[in-house]
């Protein structure tokens, strides 16, 4: 296979691991639709996909599958904020306040907002096996000579989907400018993250 193949085989396998409803993409969406720090939540997503496929294509992935109670301590940890993070958005749709984008008093600081998409991007060990171990073994697979280039298919892939989902929420604004909106927005996501940390839960389980 030569570079260009590498390249379109990494980003095609990256955006099938990658695009999947989660904790760490509902945010970057939710925000989006608020639009605040879009820019900001596409880098630190798509950054730290990168670094995360970088340490698996170089053969750190041994330690998620030679450290099992590791890994089971990750996924009770990611289980129990995502858990958290379900009790806001619920809160938060009962409550159906109508979020106006351009009600200062709606806006989310900066710290608040780094600090919640590292945890949801570092506390779910889910990333780490999807982009770490996954992409980590599929790279490793490949001829050293073209490591590297599927490496960079995987990491544009991840690039244009947070990229894009950021930025998707220009479209829905109007959308949900609607109080009933936000509150079945906030209600999808707070059953996402409970189903997250069920799948957590037991994975954890099967680590121990």
């Amino acid at each position: 296979m030569n570079i260009t193949g590498s390249i379109i085989e990494g980003f095609i396998t990256g955006a099938g691991l990658i695009i999947a409803i989660g904790a760490q993409n509902a945010y970057v969406l939710r925000q989006g639709i608020l639009g605040q720090h879009r820019a900001l939540l596409a880098w630190i997503c798509s950054l730290s996909d990168a670094f995360l496929i970088t340490l698996g294509i170089s053969g750190m992935g041994f330690v998620f599958t030679a450290h099992p109670a590791f890994t089971t301590w990750a996924a009770n940890a990611g289980a129990l904020y995502l858990l958290w993070f379900a009790f806001r958005s619920f809160r938060s749709a009962i409550k159906g306040e109508t979020m106006d984008m351009n009600d200062s008093d709606g806006h989310i600081g900066l710290k608040k907002t780094v600090i919640t998409i590292l945890a949801l991007t570092f506390l779910n060990p889910h990333v780490y096996l999807d982009t770490v171990v996954m992409l980590g073994a599929f790279g490793a697979a490949r001829p050293p000579e073209l490591r590297l280039f599927f490496g960079l298919g995987a990491v544009a892939a991840s690039f244009a989907w947070f990229f894009s989902l950021a930025y998707s929420g220009r479209i829905l604004e109007p959308l949900f400018r609607k109080q009933i909106a936000w509150s079945v927005l906030d209600t999808c996501i707070g059953f996402v993250m409970v189903y997250i940390a069920f799948r957590l839960f037991l994975f954890g389980a099967g680590t121990s």
